[in-house]
């Protein structure tokens, strides 16, 4: 005789391995034979829930209409070191452009790709929406993002006959106060559905139910209004379930209503607050040490990374972090070092050997240069990957004195993306030294408009323009030079011998 597995042990079985499609079939066999399984229905909707299911702690996108359409905004002049939309005012003594290069939105560049760093704040509608904001796309995200979109169309395809759950039947009373069905209900209307506004009400519903004493709940209201764009109210959730119940991840999402409130002192406060009672967590100390850096203070947020790396020696984030900070600060050699602590950690990408590339050059470790950078060329997934590639070889080659392969190299990264400002201001100093004035100039121009927080295209323009004796378009591009970095001596060299010149006039 045969024996066979209890189907709902076996659904359980294949839950906890996260065999999620084989548990959701059998949850559906089950509920075939008895509709009103209420075990079986809920690991159903735990297993869907589950196949889509994305922390909301991480991720944060803001899409252009958060951005451009922001009511929470009291200062329009923000006191310096205060604002993240101001990240050039920090006191911290952060990196000038000249030796790191900076993002739209005036930060120095980051060692690790994460959605803050991806969004800018732009000052015009059309920076906005000229301006990527994705790490893998170049549309700006709108407020229903892609992954929102994705994550409500995953309902229809479980099942061809339609949704598992018809929300708009549900007595949401009901289940509210069902407490070990209305959780597991809660988030599958949350993260499957995508629908807010109902699991806001079934949340609402299931507060009053726990007479406002379930913390659990208030993080969840929380996370409806802080979704919906009610941030005050969404704070109000937040607090009260800290008040009654003490976790990491309540202070985190509080952590994010301050940031999208643009208070990141409130929030370096609360994170510190966090810290006394759970030293050392490793997401705490992230969440400061990612706030330092946004602000442009990257000494502070480099200690905190290294106290993320005493607590935790395999986070990725805090490794590539430090490297990048070495890399910047003429240490290419230790810089290596957190490099190759990653591969060893099977971090194997096109952008580590790119890294890797990079700091073995500076490092004058030459035998590895070009293997690192073949290795990232065979590894990059999209065109963009391929350009910064390219681009940096570019550089290898103008180090070691090879100007024809470096304009090969530059004009590749240009076939491989045609917005790559950086290689089209390279490429105009090339083509300056081979004396063809106009096409540097045409290349500067293109560089300009591209990437108009990059001084360089600026003041290589205003440069130019003063040797041909265009000195009015030469102090225009000075003075935009002077507004990206203000305190390069070669722009205001420029300025002072063009204002005297049209003073004698």
């Amino acid at each position: 005789m045969e024996l066979s597995m209890d189907p709902l042990f076996l659904a359980w079985s294949y839950f906890r391995r996260r065999k999620l499609q084989l548990c959701s079939d059998v949850c559906s066999k089950i509920l075939e034979e008895s509709p009103l399984d209420q075990a079986a229905w809920s690991l159903k909707t735990r297993a869907l829930t589950e196949m889509v299911y994305v922390d909301e702690v991480d991720v944060d996108q803001e899409g252009i209409a958060e951005m451009m359409l922001d009511e929470s905004s009291i200062a329009q002049v923000a006191r310096p070191g205060t604002s993240l939309k101001l990240p050039g005012t920090s006191q911290g003594g952060g990196p000038s452009p000249a030796v790191r290069p900076m993002t739209h939105s005036g930060r120095p560049v980051t060692g690790f790709v994460r959605p803050s760093t991806q969004s800018g704040r732009p000052g015009t509608m059309e920076q906005a929406i000229k301006t990527p904001r994705t790490a893998h796309t170049a549309r700006p995200v709108t407020s229903a993002s892609g992954r929102f979109i994705r994550l409500g169309t995953a309902s229809m395809l479980t099942n061809p006959e339609g949704p598992f759950i018809n929300l708009s039947r549900l007595n949401l009373t009901k289940y509210a106060q069902k407490p070990n069905l209305s959780k597991t209900l809660f988030e599958y209307i949350f993260h499957h559905e995508n629908d807010i506004k109902t699991a806001l009400d079934l949340a609402a519903l299931a507060t009053e139910h726990a007479q406002f004493k379930d913390w659990w709940w208030k993080v969840q209201l929380g996370k409806c209004y802080y979704r919906l764009g009610l941030h005050r109210e969404a704070e109000k959730q937040f607090k009260s379930a800290l008040s009654q119940q003490e976790m990491v991840d309540t202070y985190l999402y509080l952590a994010k209503v301050y940031q999208r409130l643009d208070q990141p002192l409130t929030a370096l406060n609360l994170f510190k607050h966090g810290l006394d009672h759970f030293p050392g967590e490793v997401t705490l100390l992230t969440g400061i040490a990612r706030i330092h850096e946004e602000m442009n203070n990257i000494t502070s947020a480099t200690e905190y990374y290294k106290e993320v790396l005493k607590q935790d020696n395999t986070h990725v984030e805090a490794i590539a972090c430090i490297g990048s900070n070495h890399f910047y600060t003429d240490q290419p050699e230790i810089a290596l070092r957190f490099y190759r602590r990653l591969l060893q950690m099977g971090v194997y990408n096109c952008q580590l050997y790119n890294n890797l590339g990079l700091c073995c050059f500076y490092a004058q470790q030459y035998d590895m240069t070009l293997t690192s950078f073949e290795r990232a060329l065979s590894l990059a997934a999209d065109d963009e990957e391929q350009a910064d590639v390219w681009y940096n070889l570019g550089h290898v080659a103008v180090g070691i004195g090879d100007l024809n392969l470096a304009y090969q190299c530059f004009k590749l990264a240009l076939a491989n993306n045609n917005n790559h400002a950086e290689a089209y201001n390279n490429l105009a100093v090339l083509e300056l030294r081979r004396g063809r004035v106009e096409q540097a100039k045409a290349f500067l121009q293109t560089a300009s408009s591209l990437a108009p927080h990059m001084y360089e295209p600026h003041f290589n323009f205003s440069s130019l323009s003063d040797k041909m004796g265009d000195l009015q378009s030469s102090y225009t591009a000075a003075q935009k030079s002077e507004a990206v970095f203000p305190d390069h001596v070669d722009t205001q060299q420029i300025l002072r011998h063009l204002r005297q010149h049209f003073a004698a006039l």
